[in-house]
């Protein structure tokens, strides 16, 4: 258990206060409204995102339903850019201010090759003079709190010189105006293969001044419990482990107050949340809503009988009607099994 007491981040006009320890990592494709109304849930105090916005395509007038529809939402929900250009940054941050974003965060660790390559995400590890200057202009451009997510450096596995590098990288961006940084536990040149060095980020949590939230290889309450024993750090970010379980920040939150942790959704349960995300999703894009929701339906529908034959025929269903019978047929296929195995058990005891 890890202390009750919120973050408190000044901003610059407008402070905020975090009130769960347990933040939603930002999920290109993956962590938009939808989904994160189903977070909501079970983690109703948690920091959400959007998902990465990119401030020349903002500029350019695409993404602007990322932003636009935060006035509509309850909850924390910060707004994550990603640019090399200050002033372009500073611009979307301002649009994003105004839309009602809790905060700022800067994504300076994203590892995809054609957006490090353009000079964004982990690409600005390679330029702390360029990262540097874009935290200030866009901490001085807004009111609310700016926050940096980044990796421990560009290259380079666990070990040997990397706590160095990164002590020296995350410094700079506080120096710079960061309230907040997410250290994600591997370099741009790991992606997300290996482990998470977490004691490099217990390093970086030893010399710097502000909040540390800890990234990486959290799957469970008990990873992220392990972590914080080891890091010190004031908090969690989950991120690719919700895929498919929107009620993990709700479970590690209640772990980490050491509060009874709600129980993981049973297979009638999954079922009837993929159901559910499935039709908001086809609502809200139309028939273009069934290829979002395939992969939504795919990570859900897991760990019970029959799993794979339905994720099988889901990915291949031409409509969204027609996957909406798969998934109805599956709860009728569990009810049936249910009820057959309760009358066996009620026949072998008499």
């Amino acid at each position: 258990m890890i202390t009750a007491d919120p973050l408190e981040l000044p901003g610059h006009g407008t402070p905020r206060r975090l009130r769960c320890r347990v933040l939603q990592s930002p999920l290109a494709g993956v962590s938009d409204r939808i989904f994160r109304g189903l977070v909501r849930r079970w983690a109703p105090d948690a920091l959400l995102f959007t998902e990465m916005v990119n401030a020349t395509s903002l500029e350019l007038g695409h993404g602007l339903q990322k932003v636009e529809e935060l006035s509509g939402e309850a909850g924390p929900i910060g707004v994550q850019l990603f640019d090399y250009r200050p002033a372009a940054m500073a611009e979307a941050a301002k649009r994003a201010e105004a839309a009602g974003a809790f905060l700022i965060d800067i994504n300076m660790g994203c590892p995809v090759r054609k957006i490090a390559r353009k000079g964004g995400g982990s690409g600005l590890i390679l330029e702390p003079e360029l990262a540097a200057r874009i935290v200030e202009t866009v901490a001085a451009a807004v009111q609310i709190p700016v926050t940096v997510k980044t990796r421990l450096g560009w290259c380079g596995a666990s070990g040997g010189a990397v706590p160095a590098r990164a002590i020296t990288w995350c410094r700079q961006l506080e120096a710079a105006g960061a309230q907040l940084l997410t250290l994600h536990g591997r370099t741009r040149e790991q992606g997300f293969q290996g482990r998470a060095d977490w004691a490099a980020i217990a390093a970086v949590k030893a010399v710097i001044g502000i909040p540390l939230i800890a990234n990486g290889d959290i799957q469970g309450p008990d990873d992220a419990l392990r972590c914080l024993a080891l890091t010190g750090a004031d908090g969690v970010m989950v991120g690719r482990g919700t895929m498919g379980a929107p009620w993990l920040v709700g479970q590690i939150d209640a772990a980490l107050r050491g509060q009874p942790v709600p129980p993981t959704p049973g297979p009638g349960e999954r079922i009837a949340l993929a159901a559910e995300q499935l039709c908001a999703l086809v609502a809200a894009r139309g028939d273009h809503g069934l290829l979002i929701a395939r992969k939504h339906m795919g990570w859900t529908c897991q760990g019970f009988a029959g799993a794979p034959r339905l994720r099988h025929a889901l990915m291949r269903a031409p409509s969204p009607a027609a996957a909406q019978l798969l998934l109805r047929q599956a709860a009728e296929g569990l009810q049936a099994r249910s009820a057959a195995k309760c009358c066996k058990e009620a026949l072998d005891e008499t």
